[in-house]
């Protein structure tokens, strides 16, 4: 049974759902979902690490620094959320060897936070020499110091949307047709959107995995720091912003669920909140080019060129699409959440 036709049935059975339940169903179903049965990294959409070397060898770089700070321990686990086909780790890896050393290199546990059985059977082998762990949840992931990076996770994290019609709130749903084809709504209730979220406009989105994904690093015993860079504002509540993409081309979010991606923008600043009054050290949101660039991405940049001068076109072309504001350098967003008392983190 196709996710379209899972839908249909759970919407003929139970009535309309909302948006974050069809992202959910659409997105991460375990068998036919999304990234269960067809991720299309490089293909639907590509990511920062696909694009330039330089991002990951920069986050690499970072980890080094953070590991540092964490007071150089022993032993540490070094975490990816939504690892992809692995791009990111090969090149942080490749540059945390150069930058700490085989000290840094002993002391990790490399953890994949991955539950698409497709992307990590690629990764088990791709990282074999670093013998990962893989599991499902980032509560799962074994107790310890733990640096922890995501890159484009948080915004496929489902989210409830919510929209003022006729002087209320309403919650949007996916419902069903005349000719029974899904189709967006309104839910007939009137609930409010969860406290804490800035209204401003006619609709906003609410990622309630945020709430989750704050409670699992503020569990963690032993000192923790947490790198996510996606995009989205930093002062308000993203609106209306569900979206699907197939084959590079954006689609009606509705044309193939389960085999478009889906993504929205992430609310960061409700995030902030979440995390300072949980207790968490907030560093961020910083525009992902003024991040970069505070890691050294120029002097990268310029390594690169001096060594292959015949590429350095192409080079500073995909470097620029990270930093440029006017591309991924502003949309996207960098946030440090990290146990109380440590160093501040590097690049804010």
């Amino acid at each position: 049974m196709t996710i379209e036709n899972r839908l249909v049935r759970l919407i003929e059975t139970g009535g309309p759902i909302p948006i974050s339940t069809f992202m959910q169903i659409a997105l991460h179903d375990p068998k036919a979902g999304y990234y269960a049965a067809r991720p299309g990294i490089g293909r639907d959409f590509t990511t920062a690490p696909e694009t330039s070397q330089i991002f990951g060898e920069l986050i690499g770089l970072w980890l080094v620094h953070e590991w540092r700070a964490l007071g150089a321990p022993d032993t540490f686990q070094l975490v990816e959320i939504g690892p992809g086909r692995g791009q990111m780790m090969l090149d942080a890896l490749r540059a945390a060897g150069t930058a700490g050393g085989e000290a840094f290199a002993s002391a990790m546990q490399l953890v994949f936070v991955e539950p698409s059985p497709a992307l990590a059977a690629g990764l088990k082998q791709l990282f074999a020499p670093s013998a990962p762990v893989f599991v499902q949840t980032l509560a799962q992931v074994p107790e310890g110091p733990a640096l922890i990076v995501a890159n484009e996770y948080l915004d496929c994290l489902p989210a409830r949307q919510f929209r003022r019609a006729e002087g209320a709130w309403r919650e949007c749903v996916v419902g069903l047709d005349a000719e029974k084809r899904l189709a967006f709504g309104l839910a007939a209730d009137e609930p409010r959107p969860p406290h804490g979220t800035a209204l401003a406009g006619e609709a906003v989105e609410v990622q309630t995995g945020l709430d989750l994904l704050v409670a699992d690093l503020v569990s963690r015993t032993a000192p923790v720091r947490a790198l996510f860079i996606d995009y989205g504002p930093d002062d308000r509540a993203p609106g209306d912003t569900l979206r699907a993409y197939r084959d590079g081309r954006q689609v009606s979010p509705l044309e193939a669920p389960g085999v478009c991606d889906l993504t929205v923008d992430v609310d960061f600043g409700r995030l902030a909140r979440l995390a300072a009054a949980a207790g968490l050290d907030v560093a961020g949101p910083a525009p992902q080019g003024m991040f970069l660039l505070g890691l050294g991405a120029q002097a990268r940049l310029n390594q690169l060129v001096a060594a292959d001068p015949d590429s350095a076109e192409a080079v500073f072309a995909a470097a620029r699409t990270l930093i440029d504001p006017n591309d991924m350098g502003a949309h996207f967003k960098a946030i440090c959440l990290s146990s109380p008392d440590l160093a501040p983190p590097a690049g804010f």
